[in-house]
Order: C-alpha cells, then sequence, then structure tokens
C-alpha cells in the first residue's frame, strides 16, 4: 500500500475531535446514519458510522474531491459499484500468518472479499483513460483472480468440498460411491429374505452403520452385530454379517476422504499466506470506496454540491437547505459570515426559522468537513474549523437540578473557555430565561467577548438591546427572519442587514385584541423604543423596495443575457450554415468541371477519328451533344456564385471579342456571332462552341480580339473570316505561343486560353515565347504558371530552345 493513503489513515486518526455533545445537538448523528444506509456491505456501513469531520484543509479538500469523482463516475457508468461480501476477516488473516489451515466457510469469507476486489477493479476499468482522485486507491487493489477461482472451483459451501478439486479427493468418493452401492444391494438383498423378522420393510443407519430394523424374537434368525435397540426393547438394529467388511471399508474410505479433504483446504490456505497483507489492505481500501461512493449516492439523495473552502473561515451559502427537512417543505437560506461582519445577530417571532438558520451552517459545516457534499446552491462557501459549539435548545436537567437558564449558562462557560478565533459558535435565545435586563446584558457580553476574540458566531435573540449593539458595533450585523403580518404566517427567510420587529401589536390586532388595549400597551412604550421600532418599520420598508428594485435588475438583466446568448447562437448558426454552403458550392464546382473535362475528352477521341469532309454530319451531332452536356452543367447554378461584374451591351459586342462566362465557373471564350433577337450568342471555347446568353458573359479585360491575339498562337491569321467547312485543322492547337509585344494584362488572357486549350488536346510540352526585355512578361507567365494544378513543371529554355526568352511547360 502506497505511503499516501497510509498517511491519510493516521491523519484521519489524529485530528482534533470536534465535540460529541455539538455533533448530537446539530443531528449530525442522523446524517451519518442516513449516509451509512448507502454502504452495500457491513463493513463500509462501521466506517461510514466512524466518520467525524476533520479540521485539516488538504485533508477535507482530499475527501471532497473523492466525493465529486465518485459522483462522476456513477454519472458516467450510468450506475454505482457494489462492495457487498467485504467482511472482517482479521482473525482468518491473523491464523494465515502464523501457519493455520482455513476452513471452507473461511476460505469463503476471503474469496467474498477477493470477488469484490475484482468487482471494484472490473467498475474501475470503464474508461482507461479517466484519472482522477481514486484512481490511485483502484489500482492498488490486487483481486487474486486465479487463487480466487481455485477456491470457488474447490470449496461448494461452507461445508462441502467439491470432487474435483484434487485427484486424491476424486478417486477416494469414487470408491466410496461405489463401496455404498455394494452395501445397498446387499442390504437390499438382505431385506428381501428376512421381511417376516423385520420390525418395517427399511435400510436404516446407526453409528454410520448400515443395519435392519430386526424383532427381538427373530434375533438369531438375522447374524449379525447389534448396534441398537428401540425405547421399548422390541426392535434390535442389526448390522448383518454380509455387510459388516463393506462397511468397516466405507469407515476407512470417510477418514482418507477427510485426509484428501484437509490437504485440498491446506494447499489452499497456503496459497493465500503470502498475500495476507495484500488481502488485509484490499479490505482497507474497499472500505474506504464503500464509504465514498456512498458519499456520491447520498449527494445525489439531497442533490448536494461541492462546497468552496475560504482561508479566512467566512461562510457564503446560497440556497442552503436543512437535509433533515422535508424537500418539499423546507425554504432554502442564504447566510453570510466571516468577511464583513465575525458575529451575526438573528432576530424575529418564534417559530419563523432561527433555529433552523442556526443548525443549517452548523449542520452543513460539520458535513463539509467531513468530506459530503452540503445541500445548497453551486459557490456556496464554507470555513474550515477546529471546532464547532453549539448552545441549542431547552437543557433544562432535572438530574442536576438546574434551571433552563442555569442549564444553558453551564454550556456558555463551556464554550467561552474552548473557543478561540478558529471556532464557529452558535447560540439560540442567547440570554433568556432570566430577568430580560439582565439576560440582555450578559448576551451583549458574552457576545462582545466573542467578537473581540475574532470567533465566528451566529446567535437568536428577541432582545431589542442586543439588536442596537449589532447596529452600533463594527464587524456585527443584524439579520431578522421575515414574517408575513397579513397572514400571519413566518416565511422563514433569512434576511441579512435588517433587525427584526416583534410584530407583537400587528398579530394582536389580527387576532382581535381590542384596539384601546392595543393602544394603552403602546402608550407604555417609551418613545425610545417605538422610535427604535418605527426605524426597523422603515428599514423593512426599504429593504423590500430594494429587494424589488433588484429582482427587476436581475429580471432584465437575465433578459439581455438571453437575448444576447440567442444572438449569438444565431451567429454561430449562420457561420457554420455559410462554411456548408460554400464548401458544397466547390464540391460542386468541382464536380461540374470534372464532368466537362470528360466530355472534352471523350469529344476529342471521338473528334481525331474523323478522316474526312464526309464525316461533318458527326461532327456536327458531336457538337450539338457536347453543346447539350455543358449547357446542363452550366444550369446547375453553385450557390454563392457571382454573375458578371459588368454587364456587357448586345449593340457593342462584336465577333471576335474574348468574353468570361460566369456560369460556367468563369471559363474564357470567343465570340463566333452577334446576338440573336434573344441575345443568344455562340461562342468558341477551345474546339468547341457553345450558345450562351449575353447576360452572362463580361469582358475579359485588357483582352484584344481572337485574329489579333492569338496570330502567334496559330501561325497564321483567320483574317476575321468564318470557315463554313469543318477541317480537322482547325482542331489543331500550336506547340507555342507568342507573347512578345503585348502587356501583361493584354497577354494574361491569352496565355489562359493558351493553356488550356493545349492541355485539353493532351499536349506534353509547349513554349511560352516572352522575350527577355525587362521580364514583366516572364515574371507574370512564372506567376500563373505557379498556380496551375495541371502543369508538372516550367523551365527557361537553353541555347537552341530560345535561350531565356521562352518558357517550357511540361503538362501533367
Amino acid at each position: 500500500m502506497s505511503v499516501a493513503y497510509l498517511q491519510t489513515e493516521r491523519r484521519f486518526c489524529i485530528l482534533k475531535a470536534m465535540e460529541e455533545k455539538t455533533l448530537k445537538i446539530l443531528e449530525y448523528d442522523k446524517i451519518i446514519e442516513r449516509l451509512a444506509e448507502h454502504a452495500s456491505s457491513d463493513a463500509g456501513r462501521e466506517y461510514c458510522l466512524k466518520l467525524k469531520p476533520s479540521s485539516s484543509y488538504r485533508h477535507i479538500s482530499e475527501w471532497q474531491k473523492n466525493t465529486t469523482d465518485a459522483c462522476t463516475r456513477i454519472r458516467l457508468s450510468g450506475s454505482s459499484v457494489s462492495f457487498r461480501g467485504v467482511k472482517d476477516i482479521t482473525a482468518t488473516l491473523k491464523r494465515l500468518d502464523i501457519g493455520g489451515v482455513l476452513s471452507c466457510a473461511e476460505l469463503l469469507k476471503v474469496s467474498s472479499v477477493l470477488t469484490v476486489s475484482d468487482r471494484a477493479k472490473r467498475f474501475d476499468s470503464y474508461d482507461d483513460e479517466h484519472v482522477d482522485s481514486l484512481t490511485e486507491m483502484f489500482s492498488m487493489i490486487e483481486p487474486l483472480v486465479n487463487i480466487n477461482r481455485s477456491i470457488q472451483n474447490a470449496i461448494l459451501d461452507e461445508d462441502t468440498v467439491s470432487d474435483d478439486a484434487s485427484a486424491g479427493l476424486f478417486n477416494v468418493r469414487q470408491k466410496i460411491k461405489r463401496t455404498e452401492a455394494s452395501i445397498h444391494d446387499t442390504m437390499a438383498a438382505k431385506l428381501s429374505s428376512c421381511r417376516d423378522y423385520l420390525t418395517d420393510a427399511v435400510i436404516t443407519q446407526r453409528d454410520g452403520r448400515w443395519c435392519l430394523p430386526v424383532k427381538s424374537e427373530y434375533k438369531s434368525k438375522v447374524p449379525g452385530m447389534v448396534h441398537d435397540a428401540s425405547s421399548t426393547g422390541l426392535t434390535l438394529f442389526i448390522e448383518p454379517m454380509a455387510v459388516v467388511s463393506l462397511n468397516n471399508e466405507l469407515r476407512e474410505l470417510a477418514v482418507e476422504e477427510q485426509k484428501e479433504i484437509e490437504k485440498v483446504l491446506t494447499a489452499l490456505s497456503e496459497s493465500l499466506m503470502p498475500y495476507t497483507d495484500t488481502i488485509n489492505d484490499n479490505i482497507k481500501i474497499l472500505k474506504k470506496l464503500d464509504m465514498i461512493f456512498a458519499k456520491a449516492l447520498f449527494s445525489a439523495e439531497i442533490n448536494g454540491t461541492e462546497p468552496k473552502f475560504s482561508r479566512d473561515r467566512s461562510i457564503d451559502l446560497k440556497e442552503a437547505r436543512h437535509p433533515l427537512i422535508d424537500p418539499q417543505k423546507v425554504v432554502p437560506v442564504n447566510v453570510r459570515l466571516g468577511n464583513e461582519f465575525d458575529l451575526l445577530i438573528i432576530t424575529g417571532p418564534n417559530t419563523g426559522g432561527k433555529t433552523v438558520s442556526l443548525k443549517t451552517t452548523g449542520l452543513l459545516t460539520l458535513m463539509a468537513q467531513s468530506g459530503l457534499h452540503i445541500p445548497a446552491a453551486d459557490g456556496s462557501v464554507m470555513g474550515i474549523y477546529d471546532n464547532v459549539y453549539a448552545d441549542i435548545g431547552d437543557e433544562q436537567s432535572i438530574e442536576q437540578s438546574l434551571s433552563t437558564f442555569s442549564a444553558h449558562m453551564t454550556n456558555t462557560v463551556h464554550i467561552l473557555d474552548k473557543a478561540d478565533a478558529r471556532s464557529l459558535c452558535l447560540f439560540d435565545e442567547l440570554g433568556s430565561g432570566t430577568d430580560p435586563t439582565e439576560g440582555a446584558a450578559l448576551g451583549i457580553a458574552i457576545l462582545d467577548f466573542l467578537h473581540n476574540m475574532k470567533a465566528n458566531t451566529m446567535a437568536t435573540t428577541h432582545y431589542a438591546e442586543i439588536k442596537v449593539y449589532a447596529l452600533e458595533t463594527p464587524g456585527v450585523e443584524n439579520a431578522c427572519c421575515e414574517f408575513d403580518v397579513e397572514t400571519l404566517k413566518p416565511t422563514y427567510r433569512l434576511l441579512i442587514g435588517v433587525p427584526g420587529r416583534s410584530n407583537a401589536f400587528a398579530i394582536s390586532e389580527r387576532l382581535g385584541l381590542p384596539s384601546y388595549i392595543i393602544d394603552e400597551a403602546k402608550q407604555r412604550i417609551n418613545a425610545e423604543n417605538e422610535n427604535f421600532e418605527e426605524l426597523i418599520k422603515k428599514l423593512n420598508e426599504d429593504r423590500i423596495s430594494a429587494e424589488k428594485a433588484r429582482e427587476d435588475a436581475d429580471k432584465y438583466k437575465a433578459e439581455a443575457e438571453s437575448l444576447r446568448n440567442r444572438l449569438k447562437a444565431r451567429e454561430e448558426r449562420l457561420e457554420t450554415n455559410r462554411d456548408k454552403i460554400l464548401e458544397d458550392a466547390r464540391n460542386e464546382a468541382q464536380r461540374i468541371l470534372k464532368e466537362a473535362k470528360e466530355t472534352a475528352d471523350s469529344a476529342i477521341k471521338n473528334i481525331n477519328k474523323l478522316k474526312s469532309v464526309e464525316d461533318h454530319a458527326k461532327a456536327e451531332k458531336e457538337r450539338e451533344r457536347i453543346r447539350k452536356n455543358l449547357k446542363e452543367s452550366g444550369s446547375r447554378q453553385i450557390i454563392g456564385e457571382k454573375g458578371p461584374s459588368k454587364p456587357v451591351s448586345p449593340k457593342k459586342l462584336q465577333v471576335g471579342d474574348i468574353i468570361r462566362i460566369m456560369p460556367m465557373g468563369g471559363v474564357t471564350g470567343t465570340v463566333s456571332t452577334l446576338p440573336d433577337k434573344d441575345n443568344n450568342i455562340f461562342v468558341q471555347i477551345g474546339f468547341m462552341k457553345s450558345k450562351v446568353n449575353v447576360k452572362d458573359i463580361e469582358y475579359v479585360q485588357g483582352a484584344q480580339k481572337e485574329q489579333t491575339a492569338t496570330k502567334g498562337a496559330t501561325g497564321s491569321s483567320l483574317g476575321g473570316k468564318k470557315s463554313k467547312a469543318f477541317s480537322p485543322k482547325a482542331m489543331s492547337v500550336s506547340p507555342e505561343v507568342n507573347l512578345i509585344g503585348m502587356t501583361t494584362d493584354e497577354a494574361r488572357p491569352v496565355l489562359e486560353k493558351y493553356l488550356d486549350d493545349a492541355y485539353v488536346a493532351h499536349i506534353n510540352q509547349v513554349r511560352v515565347v516572352h522575350g527577355r526585355g525587362t521580364g514583366a512578361l516572364k515574371n507574370m507567365v512564372h506567376g500563373y504558371l505557379k498556380k496551375l494544378k495541371y502543369v508538372d513543371s516550367y523551365r527557361l529554355g537553353v541555347f537552341g530552345e530560345g535561350d531565356t526568352g521562352v518558357t517550357i511547360v511540361t503538362f501533367k
């Protein structure tokens, strides 16, 4: 077992213990009993019942982390792990340590522990990548699977060893079965032959020997050994001589069987002897894990959360609930103590929730310091105290002849003697049970002593003098439990910063007490007390107004936050959709281009097969098919595709103009015909013609007409004349393009078109003539070639190829 774990165990034992009386007053024992109900083993339940609060920050943090991690494991796996079967086998392990042989029952107890160990080990392996504060504990468990399997195969129950436990035992029991069968056959034959001499036709046993019940008068008729007689002496139980030797053999086999059983038990015990420490460590870990997972299940029961812990012992409970009150009835309270003030005075009517607020604060402190989650909202902060002292309830003692006041004062004296700056002190009805004036004075003096000591203190009272003390003393704060005068019922809400009113006059008036009596009572109150009550009333009214304003502000803040979250979510959805649309558009464009390229490749193959003018009809038919395919591809518009940046006027369009067709992905072509009545034109795209509408085209900036721009590319001018007859030569593409004399803007579209045509025509290598000059054309050509995916490589020409005035381009 690791050193860290053993240190944790020792630390648990030497921590300063909370006073048992306080634990009883705050009902900590009831919490522990409920916790123990969630443990799945007797050993785990005993471990839970021994749980006490710690005062070590490190220890408490470790315990809380264990509980939280257990909650996470249960949530991720969908269920908890059962530790049922963990037993106290201390005496058994001690017998093994001194070389003793275990009985069947003892071996089964050891097997039970090992089975639980294996179950826990497998529960930990549900996610090998999950590492938390419990991982080390689970990793230290050694289930001794092979030894446990041997025990389970050999021991059937607390009194029976399996026939298969050893070969020797198997053989002996086979002999026993055969001998018993022989005895049974012999006895059956004897029973049949001696039926007239028997009291009853049965075979029975006496002292482990098979006998027949023979009538005493026929004793001589059935020779054998008499083993017993009936109470009347009329029946003798005789072992026939024919089975005496068989019974003797059976006795010997029984002895031999017992020896074989001893061998099995000895072998199993010896296999366990080297692992007594391991098994003992397993039990310790399993008991602790049982308690930790019981804490997790209890946390789920009370809807608990892990609190944060302050180094300065301050408390900030949010929506805290007393865990022993019906969840449907309990009213959450918010409690602050230890930051701006270390002394909180709670006032208000009886049964208004003052004592519950005290007990909730004290009990949740004890729970948190025991590693238990607390029933409070996330973000609650707890202090860590060396001790918690409480004087709550009627402590009148008849045996000690102490009055209520004397009993409370005895507790108070004890608290003042023991408390220090690291203590939490809780007082219910401080100074009550005696003269109000003296009780109030004593209460103020006691509270002031604790306040000067810097001990965090909460106290309930009805005394107005203590309320005034809280108002006048820095570091002391008033609080009250709210009371609804209209319904004459407490709301149980704890309001910090406002002293409580007695509401005696208001309650009496609503209950029907005559007004003249109430007026008489008011006249008997001095002006100072009356003014104080009016001040409290005004403070309550101001508090209600402030709370309403805060609720409105919180509502508006929540609405603004909700709106902001909705807008943010909408933006995220739009961004996600935009990315998806663009991705789909890119995929669609690639698919259309791929289809177009495949169509072009197929057309080229078919056109190259044409050998004469007689095949013109076939060529025209092939061209029409290509136009149809391109038109279908162009009709599938890509989402987000842009139209022409600048519309083209049909009247200004001329044959030979170089244009870009936008629905076809911006492919460039040359105008072959003027617009018809529907503004449709034919455009030459490489060796193909396509019919497009003027609204779908735009000019290529800086491009010249086809007949001048491509003169060097074709090696001859077409003179702007349109060939009426199909010529295979017109379908050829020159292995060279000449850009000399053009500007970079003029040359770029020419270069683009030429390279596209050359690639479609399956020319492996071409020459681009750009000359030396300033190098602008060369730089433009090389920059463009870098971006083309279908260009495999390019280089400057060598001597005989045009030197550096030429770039040789190789296609993929």
